[in-house]
């Protein structure tokens, strides 16, 4: 698909009469639906297409797909690489009014929920039976869209990202088809494994309505706790040792002192303003106790120091909205600019080399940045402060980015551990992937969608 395509008169009429007029072609409805963010210029859709149904996303995408028309599916829009945005115009079909908990089954620790459902409205819903959605990204995004982008988060390295986390898929083909993939148990082991291909395919091989999701029984005690490290180096190889020690931690996140200066500001917080590991743990009073005290023994084998922890349940939750705020205190600290989020996931015997890499890389610039992330799991991120009135800004920082994530590769990594191919690491994926493994990719996205309609533009240079 090369030319954008706009709807005509007929065309809007007939979508409506499908969802029973839910399409809008309004400025400030095409608008919202035309950003999300990530660093790209907004793109409007032609229209806006509404739905509440999987049978109403399979008229919609039949009808597309004959005439050839294309689709991007939207949430909540709080993807960081361009998922969705409309590239070649077309329709944002918008599922966040598809907002139901379809089942809770405790005895199973499974529920299941329509795409348009939000992380926290989820775990507010099942919180009265004692259980938790784990994969936490920091923003609120729908679970149709963490779904399909394959998201993590904060607390991966003990609960796993969507990936391990999704048992079963509702999900509407290119031509309108309706297919269901995976099964509630625990083990499975017949065919190919298409609820693993459809997570993170990023809208390009179908559009998931429906997701059935492994959740937690709430842990009897959770405690947070903090360390500081005279520089950032120290703070990484402290990480990595708590890892390799077995400790079963359920957080562990690196924030340099550019993140901490953000923070407190932002959220009227008094951290001392230096590179700073927060720890979470989850278990039963005597074993928080016991692991907060084994991790402070190891945090002081590399100058970590002031290390405190608490059982407080309101300190715990300030700490942490803390850290999910980062990302937006560290726009409040540049006023009227905008951040550029990108992230990187290497081996952990690489972790402290790749974050030493990319502050270097980051000091030779003149943009403003911060590093932190999930270093337990090797995945960390780096914010780059830019001026959206100077857009001239923009191919110098997605150099630096670029420099960045090939370095990632090359020494092992990936240039995404969890935002992402989207638009914005297209060359990066082809490098990381090679060529050969590339072309198997774009096979499977022709057969499932050969006319090319599903999110065009993402993932690869061509659908």
């Amino acid at each position: 698909m090369l030319n954008r395509v706009d709807l005509t008169p007929q065309q809007v009429s007939e979508i409506g009469a499908l969802v029973n007029g839910r399409i809008s072609t309004n400025q400030s409805v095409l608008e919202l639906h035309g950003r999300d963010e990530s660093a790209f210029p907004p793109i409007n859709p032609s229209a806006v297409v509404t739905v509440h149904s999987t049978e109403e996303v399979s008229k919609v995408l039949k009808y597309c797909n004959e005439n050839l028309i294309p689709v991007v599916a939207f949430g909540a829009g709080t993807s960081l690489e361009g998922h969705v945005l409309p590239l070649y115009g077309g329709i944002s079909l918008d599922l966040s009014e598809m907002d139901s908990i379809l089942e809770v089954n405790p005895e199973d620790l499974t529920v299941k929920v329509q795409a348009g459902v939000k992380r926290m409205a989820l775990n507010k819903k099942i919180s009265s039976d004692g259980l938790f959605f784990s994969v936490d990204p920091g923003a609120d995004a729908t679970i149709g869209g963490m779904t399909s982008t394959g998201a993590a988060g904060t607390t991966t390295v003990r609960y796993g990202s969507m990936r391990e986390n999704v048992l079963k898929l509702t999900a509407v083909l290119a031509d309108g088809t309706i297919i269901r993939t995976g099964r509630e148990t625990r083990k499975l082991s017949a065919g190919y494994d298409l609820t693993r291909l459809i997570v993170g395919s990023e809208g390009t091989l179908a559009i998931v309505t429906e997701i059935t999701l492994r959740v937690f029984g709430i842990p009897e005690k959770m405690a947070a706790a903090v360390s500081r490290f005279p520089n950032l180096a120290d703070g990484v190889q402290a990480a990595i040792a708590v890892v390799r020690s077995g400790i079963s931690i359920a957080r562990c996140e690196f924030l340099d002192a550019q993140c901490i200066k953000n923070v407190n500001k932002h959220d009227g917080l008094k951290l001392d303003e230096v590179p700073t590991l927060l720890f979470e743990f989850h278990g039963s009073p005597s074993s928080v106790a016991e692991d907060a005290q084994l991790v402070q023994e190891i945090a002081r084998e590399f100058n970590g120091s002031n290390f405190e922890w608490t059982i407080d349940e309101s300190e715990r939750r300030k700490l942490w909205q803390a850290r999910h705020n980062a990302y937006w205190a560290g726009i409040a600290a540049h006023p009227g600019k905008r951040a550029i989020s990108t992230d990187a996931a290497v081996p952990l015997s690489k972790l402290a080399e790749a974050v030493a890499l990319t502050e270097n890389l980051l000091s030779t610039s003149p943009f403003p940045f911060s590093i932190l992330g999930h270093v337990a799991d090797g995945n960390f991120h780096a914010f780059i402060v830019v001026d959206p009135n100077r857009p001239e800004e923009l191919p110098a920082i997605r150099e630096l980015t670029h420099q960045m994530t090939n370095a990632i590769i090359d020494m092992g990594g990936t240039c995404t551990g969890e935002h992402g191919i989207g638009a914005g690491k297209i060359s990066s994926l082809e490098k990381e992937a090679g060529s050969e493994a590339v072309a198997v990719m774009s096979a499977i996205k022709r057969a499932l969608d050969p006319r090319g309609i599903l999110n065009p533009g993402k993932i690869f240079l061509s659908n």
